[in-house]
């Protein structure tokens, strides 16, 4: 049985990935910040042994740490980070508090790539490594503007996932920047076009095709390049 580890499964995609490779039979470690969600709790009911719940928030080192050690010597076939935060989409750098920059970043940037660096070892060479990005952080898209502080988050993040995937140019792992649309979550809002049923189980099928294929991509919910 494949195991994925779902770093920020407690809601919306994470969640929809953890039950996405569940009904896929593959053995699942999810986090979550805090108490573990009514949702969660009933995959966990459902599915057993099949299913682990860590407490993990990704800003606090200690929680990392902590990971990482009752991690030890598990094979992870899939390292999947997709924890991540939003901010006020109308704010304007001249206008976003240093305190809120930092915020941003740091949750969906610099920690992200933290946990990577920490937890990767655990991925063997046919695993694959894959953070949660967005078409928001492809700065050649960017040509209307809006959500400032998020894009300029997601563009750290896939200039950050260049520089680790550079630092290992003869690894055979697959390592993937994904995508996953314009999603009705809490994050996305209402207004997305899209329902998670839209999205996750092509990503599940865009990792799976994936997989075995060295080198980074970045891809949306279809399987499609996305431009950095």
């Amino acid at each position: 049985m494949n195991t994925a580890l779902i770093v920020g499964a407690s809601r919306g995609l994470g969640l929809a990935l953890a039950e996405e490779y569940l009904k896929r039979d593959w053995r699942v470690i999810a986090t979550v910040r805090g108490d573990t969600p009514a949702k969660l709790n009933n995959l966990w009911e459902a599915h057993g042994k099949s299913l682990e719940i860590e407490q993990l928030d990704i800003n606090r080192p200690d929680q990392l740490a902590a990971l990482h050690k009752k991690l030890e010597g598990r094979k992870i076939d899939l390292l999947f980070v997709n924890a991540g935060v939003a901010n006020n989409p109308r704010e304007t750098i001249g206008e976003v508090s240093t305190e809120e920059f930092v915020r941003v970043l740091e949750t969906n940037a610099l920690n992200p790539m933290r946990t990577i660096e920490t937890l990767q070892h655990l991925v063997p060479a046919t695993g694959v490594i894959a953070a949660m990005s967005s078409g928001l952080g492809s700065v050649a898209g960017n040509e209307i503007g809006g959500f400032e502080i998020y894009r300029a988050s997601k563009a750290s993040l896939n200039t950050l996932m260049r520089s680790f995937a550079a630092r290992h140019a003869n690894d055979p792992r697959t390592m993937l920047l994904i995508a996953p649309g314009w999603v009705r979550t809490d994050m996305g809002g209402a207004q997305a076009p899209l329902a998670i049923g839209d999205s996750i189980p092509r990503v599940v099928d865009v990792i799976t095709n994936n997989t075995g294929k060295p080198g980074l991509r970045y891809l949306d919910y279809l399987g499609k390049t996305v431009p950095w």
